[in-house]
């Protein structure tokens, strides 16, 4: 996904003047961002140019974190080139009609920001309008956690209790437009749908504004990624969410991941159970093997039922994400972990699946 300097619309000396001016305010206000001078140094060369931005494209991830610094006297178009330089908007035209349809001009304030890459920009005008919160704090979800574990970690970082989460999500104030909800989710619902992250939210964030934070994330995360491979498969981007979460669940090394996912779409489209230990510890909500049990009857046991289980089984980051888009091209259907590092041994049959079995089980891997 790309955006693009906003059009000329005056001769190009004086606004590349303004654009110049612009980023000497940036400058001696002490901007705290990523990358910005190569964002900078590409704006300030478009100005010079033709004002054809599809000549000089610029790539940004949706969804980054970014620090914006506004400095005090600064006009909606002196904005707009500082949000347009740093990818929070597409463009500084944009973001200049957001405040003119919004009537915003004399209500924006200066200030330090904690905003993200690609918003939209009637929300950027809403939280300028507001003005900078001072008062934040930090909270980290990781990768791989379930819903009521993300609840809990939420609840301690902001002091909000536990229920108010809770119910934040079962209530359905809470939306995401990864999967169709009923009208009163469960938990188990929302797996998978919140993005483990570390996240910046100001004291006054109520639970709800929270959790909307995590799933706009996955969304935003979700959509930037190619599935072109899975839909050509017959499936969906939350199919691959899914395949996602199981790939979090069972890889513990990154460079595996993609190894992982080529035995779940292999397996998939031979038409095999998938057999993966973690979904029957979903199922029987733990995360002790020791309390394995194959025959648990769930719909999330894949030993017992073909095909992916209901929902994601854990919120999966974008390395499990990516390898679900983009499985290693194998013939393996079988893996099996070979040591305590948590590297796993692959086979693409069943003789040499129960060979690499008997020798973690010689090497003290598997009791």
């Amino acid at each position: 996904m790309t955006f693009e300097p906003a059009p000329e619309q005056t001769s190009p000396w004086v606004r590349a003047s303004k654009i110049i001016a612009t980023i000497g305010l940036v400058v001696l206000a002490g901007v705290a961002v990523v990358g910005g001078g190569s964002y900078l140094g590409r704006l300030v060369g478009s100005s010079f140019g033709s004002g054809d931005a599809s000549e000089s494209p610029v790539s940004v991830q949706p969804g980054q974190d970014v620090t914006i610094e506004i400095p005090s006297g600064s006009t909606a178009e002196d904005i707009g080139a500082i949000l347009s330089a740093q990818g929070v908007v597409r463009s500084a035209l944009e973001f200049e009609a957001a405040v003119r349809n919004n009537e915003a001009d004399a209500r924006l304030q200066a200030g330090t920001y904690e905003l993200q890459t690609l918003m939209d920009p009637n929300e950027v005008v809403a939280v300028l309008v507001v003005g900078p919160v001072a008062d934040v704090y930090r909270a980290t979800v990781i990768e791989g956690l379930r819903v009521p574990e993300i609840l809990t970690a939420l609840a301690e970082a902001s002091g909000i209790p536990y229920s108010e989460f809770e119910t934040a999500l079962t209530s359905g104030e809470v939306e995401t437009a990864m999967a169709e909800l009923p009208a009163e989710p469960s938990l188990s619902d929302w797996e998978g749908l919140l993005f483990p992250d570390t996240y910046e939210f100001a004291a006054s964030a109520e639970a709800t504004d929270i959790l909307q934070r995590l799933a706009s994330t996955m969304e935003q995360r979700v959509g930037s990624i190619d599935w072109s491979t899975l839909e050509a498969a017959g499936m969906s981007a939350y199919d691959g969410l899914k395949i996602a979460s199981l790939i979090e669940s069972e890889a513990q090394l990154d460079e595996e991941r993609s190894t992982v996912s080529s035995v779940i779409h292999n397996r998939l489209a031979m038409g095999m159970k998938l057999d993966i230990d973690a979904t029957v510890l979903y199922a029987l909500g733990t995360r002790d093997p020791a309390l394995f049990d194959r025959e648990v009857d769930s719909p999330y046991n894949t030993y017992l039922v073909n095909g992916l289980p209901p929902t994601p089984i854990s919120s999966p980051g974008r390395a499990s994400l990516e390898a679900a888009a983009a499985p290693e091209q194998t013939d393996y259907l079988f893996y099996v972990l070979s040591d305590l590092e948590g590297h796993h041994a692959f086979a693409a049959t069943l003789e040499e699946h129960n060979a690499n079995v008997a020798q973690a089980r010689e090497d003290g891997v598997l009791p």
